[in-house]
């Protein structure tokens, strides 16, 4: 029988360094989100600028090993009553009130699995308690699938409480949430 590995996200992680995003950040952080697309959608360099003021968490892990290469990764989170017209926001803002909601993870495809995922989320889940928030919510693509971060948010501790079709039913997600208590 397999255990279940759920990580310990009461705390802040002592892994990866996570730093607020500024303005300068905008055209690296667009890249990366735009090549990871379809598991996020692609919003640009303008789409991303227009976006950051919204969210009360934008963090972003840089490589320390090479100064000025770029970010290894980065996450945007809204909190409660955000100006978020987002289909998935929407359905957290009416069936899972007094979350914070990520919008968005990224990691560089160099960085996979060194840990900057867990580092990122254990950051938001500080934030959340911080605000006073029970949960923290995000969806994940069923279709197209993405089968990666599914897992990769289980092991988190996210268990999925919806399913939506979004973007006139061309993608359908599993909404996912994680307990913040410790």
């Amino acid at each position: 029988m397999r255990r279940r590995l759920v990580r310990d996200l009461s705390r802040p992680s002592a892994g990866w360094p996570t730093r607020r995003a500024v303005a300068a950040d905008v055209p690296d952080l667009a890249a990366l989100n735009d090549a990871a697309v379809p598991a996020v959608n692609a919003l640009g360099t303008s789409g991303l600028a227009a976006h950051l003021p919204a969210c009360e968490l934008a963090l972003v892990v840089d490589d320390p090993a090479q100064p000025g290469a770029g970010p290894l990764g980065f996450l945007l989170a809204l909190a409660p009553d955000a100006p978020y017209a987002s289909e998935n926001y929407t359905w957290f803002a009416a069936h899972r009130p007094g979350s914070l909601y990520v919008d968005r993870i990224v990691v560089a495809p160099r960085a996979h699995g060194s840990g900057i995922g867990r580092s990122l989320y254990a950051a938001a889940h500080h934030r959340a308690r911080a605000l006073g928030l029970d949960e923290v919510t995000c969806e994940v693509n069923l279709e197209p699938p993405n089968p990666q971060s599914l897992a990769f948010h289980r092991r988190l501790g996210f268990v999925q409480v919806g399913e939506q079709s979004t973007k006139g039913g061309a993608v359908r997600v599993a909404l996912l949430a994680a307990t913040t208590a410790p």
